[in-house]
C-alpha cells in the first residue's frame, strides 16, 4: 500500500510518527500552514513558521523517504487577530517558492467577517499564482460554512476543481460532490470522521475527487489514520487498485494541478547524518 496523506501537520509530529509513517507505507505528503495552539503576536513569528516548512520540514520528512509538500496561508483562525493580518502581504513570496502546492489552508472558523475578508483575499491569491486552494470548513455551524464557502469559491473564479474542501462529514459532503469541488476527509480517533464511516461514504458515492487524510497535528490525533482507512476499504471489499487510488492517485491529482509535486525521490531515504543549517535528526556521535 502505497499512501500520499494530503493533510498532516508533521511540525507537532515526532521521528518516531515519521518511522511509524514510512513502515505503513507513507511516501508523500502535503502540510499545511494551520494554528499552532499557541497564539501568534507578530509577522515575523509567520516568517518563521513558513521559512521552516519550506525548509527544515522538507529536510526531516526526507530522512525517512518520505516527499514533504505544504501549503501557504493565514489560517482562519488567526485571520481574526489584527496582528496577524499583514501576513497577507508577505504570502506572495511564499506562494512562489518549489514544493508549495497550494494556498491553505483557508476558509472558515467562527464565520466572522474578519474570517470572510481574508478568505476572499487568499482565493484570489490562489487565482493570481495558478495554485488549487486548500479550505477549512468550521467545526459549528458546519452545515452553512460549507454552503458559504461554496458560495465564495464559485464567486473567485478558481475552478471547482482546483479546490478541496476538508473536514467534510455525512451532512456537508453532497453540496460540496454537488459543487464539482474535491472533498476531503480528516480520518480522527474521536471526532470529524472514522475509517468506518469513511468507507461507508465511498461506498455510497464512489471513489472520484476523494482525498483521505489524517489532519494529525498536537492534538489527539493519528498519523496512520490512512493505512488504517486503507485496510477498512480492502475489508469492506474495495480493490488494491480503489485503496491506491483514494490514498496515491487521487492526491497526486489534486496537488499535481500545481506543477510543484516533488515525487521523484520519495521512499528513498537519505544519510541519516545529513545536515540543514547544520542540524541531522540525530542526537550524538555514531560509534
Amino acid at each position: 500500500m502505497r499512501i500520499f496523506d494530503p493533510h498532516i501537520h508533521m511540525t507537532s509530529r515526532t521521528t518516531d510518527d515519521y518511522e511509524a509513517m514510512h513502515a505503513a507505507g507513507v511516501r508523500a505528503l502535503v502540510e499545511p500552514a494551520f494554528w499552532l495552539g499557541q497564539p501568534r503576536t507578530s509577522v515575523g513569528s509567520f516568517t518563521d513558521y513558513f521559512d521552516a516548512l519550506v525548509g527544515w520540514e522538507r529536510f526531516r520528512a526526507s530522512q525517512f523517504g518520505i516527499a514533504h509538500h505544504c501549503t501557504i496561508a493565514l489560517n482562519p483562525k488567526e485571520a481574526n487577530d489584527p496582528r496577524c493580518t499583514e501576513v497577507l502581504e508577505v504570502l506572495p513570496r511564499y506562494l512562489a517558492k518549489d514544493g508549495v502546492v497550494a494556498v491553505g489552508e483557508v476558509g472558515f472558523d467562527s464565520m466572522t467577517v474578519e474570517e470572510e475578508k481574508a478568505f476572499v483575499r487568499q482565493l484570489e491569491l490562489a487565482v493570481e499564482f495558478e495554485l488549487p486552494a486548500m479550505v477549512h470548513t468550521p467545526h459549528r455551524d458546519k452545515e452553512q460554512g460549507t454552503r458559504r464557502t461554496l458560495e465564495l469559491v464559485a464567486d473567485s473564479g478558481l475552478a471547482p476543481g482546483m479546490v478541496v474542501v476538508d473536514h467534510l462529514n455525512e451532512v456537508t459532503v453532497d453540496q460540496v460532490d454537488q459543487a464539482g469541488c474535491w472533498m476531503g476527509f480528516s480520518i480522527y480517533p474521536d471526532t470529524k470522521m472514522d475509517e468506518h464511516r469513511m468507507v461507508a461514504i465511498l461506498q455510497r458515492r464512489g471513489l472520484d475527487r476523494v482525498l483521505v487524510n489524517s489532519a494529525a497535528d498536537w492534538g489527539r490525533s493519528d498519523p496512520l489514520k490512512t493505512a488504517k482507512t486503507g485496510a477498512a476499504m480492502l475489508e469492506a471489499g474495495f480493490s488494491e487498485d480503489d485503496v491506491d487510488r483514494v490514498l496515491w492517485r487521487n492526491p497526486v491529482e489534486f496537488f499535481g494541478q500545481s506543477g510543484r509535486l516533488l515525487l521523484d525521490d520519495e521512499g528513498a531515504a537519505t544519510d541519516a547524518s545529513a545536515t540543514f543549517e547544520g542540524n541531522s535528526i540525530l542526537r550524538g556521535s555514531r560509534d
